[in-house]
């Protein structure tokens, strides 16, 4: 329930202007900043920007405890915000060293703003739209600043002629998270490139690029301020060895980087040629340069049999490690479990591989050794049955800590998966469990096999038999007393349990 405190402040900012705005007293603004955003008031939080008595103002710890960045609509509200910053800086440029009203603001922080990529609320921003703003606007202040310096040059001349430089303003540094394709590029690295030393300066602490040229990722990666980026993500680019032997060297400058993500990198080390072979090693080389690198994501490339050249030369454990697809061998999973990284993986994320037959054994002695810093596990499309599930489960009890556990895709009943719950009770962190749909709940139709696929066509599903099943699911956890953890089959709109919050 809300404060006393709220309710009065939702009471104030329903009504524009704010009274007396900049005489309230400073620790009243973050909560009228949160009834603002809340009740979707932009033309408030343009006020209260315009005053804001402190250095920071943090999107995340104003509102975001109070889940109002994913429950409610935040465009017109974050680019208020964003306005306002603006006009401040504009008035700065023009007016250096005047009195603003109070304003103090010097980091914008808007890292964390929920991603909204399909449009799902008409209202929401995108990472890739608020990426967009936000270099608008470094553009547009850099650009009002030259041309004033410029139209006002000879107003500055001192006595021996030679103009006299303004006093620069302060400027305000925004920190963000970054997504950037084809279509934003050009804003991109204009705002990068054009507003470094600008009054607004844009400081990256996660990088998305997806299918952009080699040429592009480089320009970009360059121009990112190094001592912020905290995770690089490169998706759908066939980089292949060639081309991540290119941009590997760019991310040395970030000290901090721990979170690097190359999925679909169209990387095949399956058949080793000389040319392959050299490649690796550059490989596992440039990701030895990463000192803080703890989270990497090799997905959907063919690694069968080379995991361990590709590791070889990191300095430090990975503590999450997602290898989806990756054609992986018995052999990879066994040099895993050697590993100094086993004991230090909180996400392992294995989907897409065959543990039906020879790969089953040497998961299981992973699973053992993980078992103790183990939070979040994927086994999606694993052609896993019954008795494979069966095998694996006593590990699984073992993984004490375990909060996720996704199994979709798997072939698997109805029984086993209320056996899996059973057993499964007495893991204290579990909250989220993706299963499949159980394979008595299809109607017994005979399989289509496409032409010329491996991959068998699922029978139509019987509503009926899969909402009795996941009716019986929720009653055992309701009479189990375990009604806070989440069995669903669907796989998504849950949010995936990224490695920052683990």
């Amino acid at each position: 329930s809300d404060s006393l405190l709220f309710l009065c402040a939702r009471r104030i900012v329903a009504n524009h202007p704010l009274p007396a705005l900049p005489a309230l007293p400073a620790h009243l603004y973050p909560i009228l900043f949160q009834a603002a955003f809340l009740d979707g008031r932009p033309l408030v939080l343009r006020d209260l920007v315009a005053a804001w008595p402190f250095p920071v103002l943090n999107f995340q710890r104003l509102v975001g405890r109070r889940e109002l960045l994913r429950d409610h609509p935040c465009k017109l509200c974050v680019q208020a915000v964003i306005l306002a910053v603006v006009a401040q800086l504009r008035q700065d440029v023009e007016e250096p060293g005047r009195d603003s009203s109070g304003c103090r603001l010097r980091v914008l922080d808007v890292t964390g703003l929920p991603d909204d990529p399909a449009g799902r609320a008409p209202d929401g921003m995108s990472v890739w739209s608020g990426t967009v703003a936000l270099a608008k606007a470094c553009v547009e202040v850099s650009k009002h600043q030259r041309e004033f310096q410029r139209r006002g040059s000879k107003r500055h001349k001192g006595r021996s002629g030679a103009a006299t430089a303004a006093p620069q303003p302060p400027g305000v540094d925004v920190h963000a998270d970054l997504f950037v394709n084809g279509t934003s590029y050009g804003i991109l690295r204009d705002a990068l490139q054009t507003a470094a030393a600008g009054p607004l300066r844009l400081k990256c602490r996660e990088f998305q690029a997806e299918k952009l040229s080699l040429a592009g990722i480089v320009s970009l990666l360059e121009s990112l301020d190094p001592s912020c980026v905290r995770r690089v993500d490169l998706r759908f680019r066939n980089l292949g060895l060639t081309g991540l032997s290119v941009i590997l060297p760019h991310l040395s400058r970030f000290p901090e980087l721990r979170s690097l993500k190359l999925q679909y990198s169209n990387v095949d080390v399956r058949r080793l040629t000389p040319e392959s072979e050299l490649g690796i090693r550059c490989l596992a080389g440039q990701l030895g340069m990463l000192p803080s690198l703890r989270e990497l994501n090799l997905g959907s490339s063919r690694l069968s049999g080379n995991l361990r050249q590709i590791l070889c030369d990191l300095q430090a454990p990975l503590e999450s490690l997602e290898l989806a697809f990756c054609s992986l061998l018995p052999a990879d999973l066994a040099f895993l479990s050697q590993s100094f990284h086993a004991a230090a993986l909180k996400r392992l994320d294995l989907s897409g591989h065959d543990f039906s037959q020879s790969l089953l054994e040497p998961l299981r002695l992973l699973l053992e050794e993980t078992s103790a810093s183990l939070l979040h596990l994927d086994l999606m499309e694993c052609r896993m049955a019954d008795s494979h599930l069966d095998a694996l489960l006593p590990t699984l009890r073992r993984c004490s800590r375990l909060r996720f556990l996704g199994l979709y895709g798997n072939s698997l009943s109805t029984a086993a998966l209320k056996d899996l719950l059973c057993k499964t009770l007495e893991l204290p962190d579990l909250c989220l469990v993706v299963y499949p749909f159980p394979v008595d709940c299809y109607k017994p139709l005979p399989p289509r096999r496409p032409a010329g696929s491996r991959r068998i066509y699922e029978e139509p599903m019987d509503g009926q038999r899969l909402a009795a099943a996941s009716a019986e699911i929720s009653q055992m956890l309701a009479n189990s007393g375990r009604t806070d953890v989440v069995w669903t089959y669907n796989p998504y709109g849950h949010g995936a349990l990224d490695y920052f919050s683990l």
